[in-house]
């Protein structure tokens, strides 16, 4: 027999999800110097077992939630809209979760604010309460963001005065105005490539991944995604020039975005533009745009040369594991060349990614919202830095214009193995936290399984 499945289920089950996550923040979060506990402290303990109690709520809410979305009676998008929002409400005011990059967005903000040149120094140099908030690791580097959302981190600084709690709270709202975009575009994209709104919006915004890592860690991948939409839509619509303009916008939030353009101008050239007026068009607003806001922001062009600030050989990237590997090859050898190994790979992997993008726009060119989807995903999976949310990154697009379920299927498994890959501190993980996690998430397969067995008891005894 079948568990049961109804939208009012899924909905309280996600919500069940998230409460645990937001009260399990409370202590094992990302939380400010001040508060934060030592990683034996009970508390602590009892947090994260808490945060992957409701992580893998969250994880079997979804699943469950596809299973309904692919039924003969699907809900309407409105209607994941409104789950969508129940599941969020718990996170709105928890602590920052599963990264401490929204200090870094902060402190960043008010350097801009404060006149300082945010890619020549790191927050270190702006000192104060907010600095110490950022991890040891981004002290002394520059910003690798544009000058639009440096601009939106300025602003906010100003309004909030450097009061954390305050900017924390702007830093979520800015988050959810991108999930907001993202969640009114991906219904328009999803019925040009002819696939189900619904479908697209269970994937694309429903998805653990962005409530764990664009609403409750607020990163701002998520208003770089929203623009990014919001501009292919009106790309695809009678506003060229317009959506150039909207994926510049999400290009100088963060730089992958600027794939976009080429989608912009394939879709230019569907409706009936000549390839040359295309592209003069898209690279003309694209330049107007850059110019403008990059004035506005008074951040200069310094973004350029800091593209590869995410860069760091102890991260997880593909290139970098491999690279590590070779190096500890080359030094047990004797080899000199082991301090090479990490940047040859990295070299080698952002050569790989050029040559599989070009292959994808080549055969790809009728269904550029696809093409751009699989590019992203590339960047994120081939470049030399990489975070559980960079898998967005590609997975918005996809959920839009996958042309068949069995992809759909592949990227929500990794959605679900992605969601679980990072504590909730942020911070590395050692054996013992690595041993609460597990216990957390064993513990709410088990009262799922019971609630299973629950269910099915009252129809097995009608049968007998």
């Amino acid at each position: 027999m079948a568990f049961p499945v109804d939208l009012r289920r899924c909905q309280v089950l996600g919500l069940a999800g998230t409460a645990f996550l937001a009260l399990g923040g409370e202590t094992a979060g990302a939380l400010p110097v001040q508060d934060l506990l030592t990683p034996a402290n009970v508390r602590v303990a009892v947090g994260l077992v808490g945060v992957y109690f409701g992580v893998v709520l969250l994880i079997a809410a979804w699943l469950l939630l596809g299973r309904l979305v692919r039924s003969a009676e699907p809900p309407t998008p409105r209607a994941l809209l409104l789950v969508l929002a129940v599941w969020a409400a718990p996170l709105l005011l928890a602590p920052p979760l599963f990264s401490r990059d929204v200090y870094s967005y902060l402190a960043q903000g008010a350097m801009v604010d404060a006149h300082m040149d945010v890619y020549a120094h790191g927050p270190a140099q702006l000192g104060g309460p907010l600095a110490d908030e950022v991890a040891p690791l981004w002290q002394q580097t520059g910003a690798p963001y544009g000058p639009v959302f440096l601009g939106l981190a300025s602003v906010l600084s100003g309004l909030t005065r450097g009061e954390i709690p305050a900017g924390l709270f702007g830093m979520r709202l800015v988050a959810l105005l991108g999930v907001a975009l993202m969640a009114a575009a991906l219904p328009r994209l999803a019925r040009h490539s002819g696939a189900d709104p619904s479908a697209a919006l269970w994937l694309g915004c429903l998805n653990p991944l962005v409530l764990l890592h664009l609403i409750a860690g607020a990163h701002n991948d998520a208003i770089m995604l929203g623009l990014l939409g919001i501009g292919l839509v009106a790309a695809l619509g009678r506003w060229p020039v317009l959506g150039a303009v909207f994926v510049t916008l999400a290009a100088l939030v963060k730089a992958p975005a600027a794939l976009g353009l080429a989608a912009v101008v394939l879709l230019q050239m569907r409706a009936g533009h000549s390839p040359a007026k295309a592209t003069l068009t898209t690279v003309l607003a694209a330049g107007a745009t850059t110019v403008a806001m990059t004035a506005a922001a008074g951040t200069g062009y310094g973004w350029i040369g800091a593209l590869d600030t995410p860069v760091s050989s102890h991260n997880w990237a593909l290139t970098s594991l491999l690279g590590r590997a070779t190096g500890a090859l080359l030094e047990h050898v004797g080899s000199d060349l082991a301090p090479l190994a990490v940047p040859a790979w990295h070299m080698l992997g952002l050569a790989i990614t050029g040559i599989l993008i070009a292959a994808i726009w080549w055969r790809l060119r009728p269904r550029p919202v696809y093409a751009l989807g699989l590019s992203l995903a590339t960047v994120a999976a081939f470049g030399p830095a990489i975070r559980p949310w960079y898998a967005l990154w590609g997975l918005f697009l996809i959920a839009a214009a996958a042309p068949t379920t069995s992809v759909r299927h592949r990227v929500a498994a990794v959605t679900g193995v992605l969601a679980l890959a990072t504590l909730p501190s942020g911070s590395a993980a050692d054996t013992g936290q690595l041993v609460l996690a597990v216990s957390g998430g064993v513990l709410a397969v088990v009262v799922l399984w019971q609630a299973h067995q629950a269910a099915q008891a009252p129809t097995l005894g009608r049968t007998a």
